[in-house]
């Protein structure tokens, strides 16, 4: 009789027999740069997570490469807004200022540029509004300018979240065509109209200020959809996969993952770490052991690459 059992004995047996494994080099760290100084405000939705100012930031940085995490995504809250977000192709912008302090001062961190205009525009869309919807080639006339204003600045990779038509084939041709062509891309390529995006709208000011996403992200029912989206980014030429946000679509995840020979990332997004917060405070959860079993569900999926909040805490433990 073949028992099962035998190879769950003890934690040297289990160990030995892991399918998956957590890595810190599997981890991005979300980070949030605020224009001005003397900024650490830490988020109320989000426990330990805070929006800094560059004069501020240091530390927070450092405890990333003591840890060992090789990699930040930055998310930029100016503070001037306007209907087209044009603040985020200010080649003096504040993500733009950061993507420079940083390659400076802690060279050793791979700098991801978030690539979108919610947290730049008055309204809180993704782009320029047409008739109250954002519309998609307007803002793919933008997404141009902060495509290559992020290049500019010395972002090792750039990270487009707006699911808008075409976004990739845009980005690609016009790092291309000005000296970028080693710019590497990683699509928002399935983006679902979540609602476990709360606490990160608190987070960058990006709550729109009227309607909602739904007529530009995908509707959480679809799969198909997912399959579709994902084979046009491959197509215009994307470097990198992303499903956001993670736990609700790891069949999603996993799906992609055997279609696509490309390394496919998962966001954990904001209120996926919320939950575990809020939970773990009132004593209802391990948060620790939760938090890892959601992370290693994410590799079992075929995740390569996790952005995590989590990321400080689990490279901690792991």
């Amino acid at each position: 009789m073949f028992r099962p059992r035998r190879l769950r004995k003890n934690s040297a047996i289990r160990d030995m027999v892991r399918e998956n494994h957590l890595s810190v080099k599997d981890f991005i760290y979300p980070v949030f740069v605020e224009e001005g100084e003397g900024i650490k405000k830490e988020i109320a939705s989000m426990p330990g997570i805070f929006r800094y100012s560059l004069d501020q930031i240091d530390q927070e940085l450092q405890e990333v490469v003591d840890l060992g995490i090789p990699s930040i995504m930055l998310f930029g809250i100016p503070k001037n807004k306007d209907a087209e977000g044009s603040e985020s192709w200010n080649d003096e912008g504040i993500v733009q200022q950061a993507i420079k302090y940083i390659k400076n001062k802690f060279p050793q961190l791979y700098v991801i540029a978030d690539v979108c205009f919610c947290e730049y525009t008055d309204h809180g869309h993704c782009g320029v509004i047409v008739n109250q919807d954002v519309d998609n080639d307007l803002t793919l006339t933008n997404l141009e300018k902060q495509s290559l204003s992020m290049a500019k600045a010395g972002a090792d990779l750039l990270a487009p979240s707006g699911m808008m038509d075409g976004m990739i084939a845009t980005m690609r041709d016009a790092l291309d065509l000005n000296g970028h062509s080693n710019m590497p891309i990683m699509s928002y390529a399935v983006k679902y109209a979540s609602a476990f995006y709360g606490p990160f709208r608190d987070a960058a000011d990006s709550t729109p200020s009227f309607g909602d996403r739904r007529t530009y992200q995908m509707d959480p029912a679809n799969r198909i959809e997912a399959l579709k989206e994902t084979a046009l980014d491959v197509e215009e030429g994307a470097d990198i996969l992303m499903v956001k946000p993670a736990l609700s679509y790891l069949d999603i995840l996993r799906e992609l993952k055997d279609l696509h020979d490309l390394p496919m990332a998962a966001y954990n997004v904001s209120g996926e770490y919320a939950m575990i917060k809020a939970a773990a405070e009132k004593g209802w959860i391990d948060g620790e052991k939760v938090m890892l079993e959601k992370l290693i569900s994410m590799k079992r999926a075929g995740a390569d690459i996790i952005l995590t909040y989590h990321a400080k805490e689990a490279a901690r433990l792991i």
